[in-house]
């Protein structure tokens, strides 16, 4: 069998299918070789699998049932926004995990406002996954947590735990009351501390963007406003460093299961 022929032009129609398909969101790019096994592993199917000259066909085993495409670096600058694209980039299909099978899922939710930067995203994806969260939700508005720098950010975990985008709050807000999940807030000023008392571990823990803070139609919502001490001046904190800190607060983990 002869090999397939390297893809040399940006303007190939598979390059421009998986182009558009990424613009519209119906892919997700996954850049470098330990995000491309993370994905493997999470048994993710993968559509398409590109690589330069460089990459030795052995490092590619793992990967074989997706076809490999040899294929120029001006192709892998073209899908890829980082200023040097990796040698290995695959495309697959992506997922948002329905609300409801996130609140069935044991474990804290994490619901984001305002997180506008795909790395810091990620990184509250994967603080939420270490420490054995249901899933993370975020409203219209926050990055997309399928940015290649949130899958980036998040070393894997947004291709493990599930995530979903565009959710609106207040409908959510009511199911996980219904589910039995109390809705605490994170609130830079006048809560109550965020150590102080127990926090029942099927919380939805809402936090909004340094700054900005948590929308005001949410605060209805709320059945805790939690504030995490700090000395002064500090007056916030960033949102992935204040999730992880009420994600592992001593009174989280130690709480009862309900």
């Amino acid at each position: 069998m002869e090999p397939v022929p390297a893809i040399e032009s940006p303007g190939n129609p598979l390059v421009r299918e998986i182009a558009r398909g990424l613009e519209e969101k119906t892919l997700l790019l996954l850049e470098g070789e330990k995000t491309i096994l993370d994905a493997v592993a999470a048994g993710i199917p993968l559509e398409h699998v590109l690589h330069d000259a460089s990459v030795r066909p052995g490092r590619l085993a793992a990967l074989t049932s997706a076809h490999p495409r040899l294929v120029s670096r001006a192709i892998l600058e073209r899908l890829s926004d980082a200023r040097t694209p990796q040698h290995l980039l695959a495309v697959a299909r992506r997922r948002d995990v329905p609300v409801a099978e996130v609140l069935a899922r044991p474990g804290p939710i994490v619901f984001v406002f305002g997180i506008q930067d795909p790395g810091n995203l990620g990184a509250i994806v994967r603080v939420a996954e270490a420490a054995g969260g249901a899933g993370v939700l975020g409203a219209p508005g926050s990055a997309d947590f399928f940015h290649p720098r949130a899958v980036r950010g998040s070393a894997g975990s947004v291709l493990r735990l599930p995530v979903s985008g565009r959710v609106s709050f207040e409908p959510f807000a009511a199911d996980a009351k219904a589910a039995g999940r109390p809705i605490c807030g994170a609130v830079s000023r006048d809560g109550e501390d965020a150590f102080a008392a127990p926090l029942d571990p099927r919380s939805v823990l809402v936090v909004g963007a340094e700054g900005g803070g948590l929308p005001a139609g949410a605060y209805r919502y709320l059945d805790r406003r939690l504030t995490i001490p700090m000395a002064s001046p500090v007056d916030s904190l960033n949102a992935a460093v204040a999730t992880a800190l009420l994600l592992y607060s001593p009174s989280l983990r130690r709480a009862p299961e309900a």
